[in-house]
């Protein structure tokens, strides 16, 4: 029987229009949250961050929109200024305070401040460029991947780019990329199979031993325990790799077949992680002990990203379902681990 708490926050939710599952209030309980409400239907929300203003930002893959989604639920798409067709992919917060993005139907960059106003950029992109993920790097600038050119970019906050192919394999199709421990970029090859590692002088190197053949690496985030952490699509694994380069791939506890996809670090302390194809969201510790939340999930959600919000949950897009998820832990857990970080 569900306590009478999370009896009234279910139905202040429905009543927001909102679908969530039960809510339970004992410690380390996950409780997954959609918003449907203001995302057109075959919208195709891609990637997510949270933005300078408290709020999430998203890229609207299908809708060829940007939304913003606050931690109460709210949400709006701004439509205007952006090329299209099929663009917005990857969001990342910029250190000028605006959101920046890849329009990968186009081969362009995009920033939108918080206002909505759009501003897209060209110069020094390759022609033919189909612009992924993206995230802001340690030297104040944006960087990219160009997944079909097998490059990856640095965009100036000015709009200027530059992209860099040396040393990266052909045909690797670079996807996602972050910011590392170590001051460098890191990058995942879905076709290459590797994890690449660039420097903000543009110095690459790649890293293959450890990873299974065809496993397919996607999302990659840092994690709280200084190392590297990434998805395998097909290999359907998590991956953690030391900035030195030593590969460790945990798949106990994955169901078969869920495609791993987006990853990032929690306020847990653990990684969190999404199965675009078993509707679930799952968690590592970095002990690599997997448990799986598919309760709360519309069925054919094809969850994609996944990143930390200002509010201590986890955000995540549904590609299938044209949604916003929020994946809540309990109290419990969460203030335990910020305990432990407070000096």
């Amino acid at each position: 029987m569900p306590h009478a708490k999370s009896r009234l926050i279910v139905a202040v939710l429905a009543g927001l229009g909102v679908t969530a599952a039960c809510v339970a209030v004992a410690a380390a309980q996950v409780t997954i949250t959609e918003y449907p409400a203001g995302i057109g239907a075959w919208a195709g929300p891609w990637g997510i961050t949270s933005g300078p203003d408290g709020a999430l930002w998203f890229a609207d893959r299908y809708g060829e929109r940007i939304g913003r989604i606050t931690t109460t639920g709210v949400l709006t798409e701004f439509p205007a200024g952006l090329t299209g067709p099929v663009g917005p992919m990857g969001i990342a917060a910029g250190s000028d305070g605006a959101l920046w993005f890849t329009d990968s139907g186009v081969g362009r960059i995009g920033r939108i401040t918080t206002a909505g106003v759009v501003t897209e950029y060209s110069a020094g992109i390759m022609p033919g460029a189909v612009p992924g993920w993206i995230t802001a790097g340690p030297d104040g600038a944006l960087w990219f991947t160009d997944n079909d050119n097998g490059r990856i970019g640095r965009i100036a906050t000015s709009g200027v780019a530059t992209e860099y192919w040396a040393g990266i394999t052909a045909g690797a199709e670079p996807v996602c990329i972050t910011t590392g421990w170590d001051g460098a970029l890191w990058f995942t090859e879905v076709i290459g199979n590797r994890i690449g590692r660039i420097t903000t002088s543009g110095e690459v190197t790649e890293f293959s031993a450890g990873i299974t053949p065809g496993a397919a690496p996607e999302g990659i985030t840092a994690g709280p325990d200084g190392a590297m952490w990434f998805t395998e699509s097909t290999g359907n694994r998590i991956g953690r790799i030391t900035t030195a380069g030593v590969v460790t791939e945990y798949s106990t506890g994955i169901t078969p077949r869920s495609v791993p996809y987006g990853i990032t670090a929690g306020s847990d302390g653990a990684l969190w992680f999404t199965e675009q194809v078993g509707d679930r969201v799952g968690r590592i510790t970095t002990a690599g002990v997997v448990t799986e939340y598919s309760t709360g999930l519309t069925p054919g959600s094809e969850a994609v990203a996944i990143t930390r919000g200002p509010d201590g949950a986890v955000w995540f897009t549904e590609w299938g379902q044209s949604r916003i998820g929020r994946v809540a832990v309990s109290g419990h857990m969460i203030r335990r681990h910020l305990e432990r970080a407070t000096p």
